[in-house]
């Protein structure tokens, strides 16, 4: 088992510059560190469905009420501010964003658990004797010992056929060549939601999955339960 940088096609070079936009480290940051509550605003706000920022203010009181500590409250406003700063990109662009964050965040989780050295972004994997995929995973962490592969979506719609595939393909490859690899799919959202789109799908049980209430799992925390 090996990785190699995807293709620089004309698709990823456009999303590179995503990627490297300042916003989604920005947003990223401040959801690193968020409580779940916190994550479900920057849900609610990069959907895009209001750009009144007092409206959302009274649809999540509890992380706005006056007595919150200054560090929470200032922590909510940020992830508020950068959540209508992604709105406000236009449904294609901010879509794109929007994917871009989940793997930066998926990728700053894991560097509390493992050297971020080992942590990649874009990569193939390839096995011998396999004809090459194309496709990219997300995120990857490569240590000596064992391998993560990652795919991040945003929502549990963007879960389908071929994103198991692919993750269920890897696994096997690794496990046809005795190597340790562990294939995750990241979602951020409710688990609920993924969980019935997962239901439909053949191929899916291998799949271990991570949602917006397990996001602290990446960083090896012990999540506390959602509310």
């Amino acid at each position: 088992m090996r990785f190699q940088d995807a293709a620089r096609d004309a698709r990823a070079v456009v999303y590179a510059g995503i990627q490297a936009d300042p916003l989604v480290k920005r947003a990223a940051q401040v959801l690193v560190g968020a409580s779940h509550a916190q994550r479900l605003l920057a849900r609610a706000t990069m959907n895009g469905e209001s750009d009144d920022a007092g409206a959302w203010r009274s649809m999540f009181p509890s992380l706005f009420a006056p007595d919150a500590r200054a560090a929470d409250g200032d922590r909510s406003e940020a992830i508020l501010d950068v959540g209508l700063d992604v709105a406000g990109r236009g449904e294609h662009v901010r879509s794109q964003f929007r994917g871009a964050i989940v793997e930066e965040l998926t990728a700053q989780l894991l560097a509390r658990r493992v050297p971020a050295s080992t942590i990649h972004r874009e990569r193939r994997i390839l096995f011998d004797g396999v004809a090459a995929e194309i496709h990219p995973y997300d995120v990857t962490v490569e240590l000596a010992e064992r391998a993560e592969a990652y795919d991040c979506k945003w929502g549990a719609r963007g879960i389908n056929p071929e994103v198991i595939l692919q993750l269920e393909l890897a696994r096997q490859g690794a496990a046809n060549e005795g190597a340790r690899l562990t294939t995750v799919l990241v979602i951020f959202d409710a688990r609920l939601s993924c969980q019935v789109r997962l239901a439909r799908l053949a191929n899916a049980r291998a799949i271990r999955l991570v949602t917006i209430e397990t996001l602290d799992a990446l960083a090896g925390v012990r999540p506390e339960p959602a509310t």
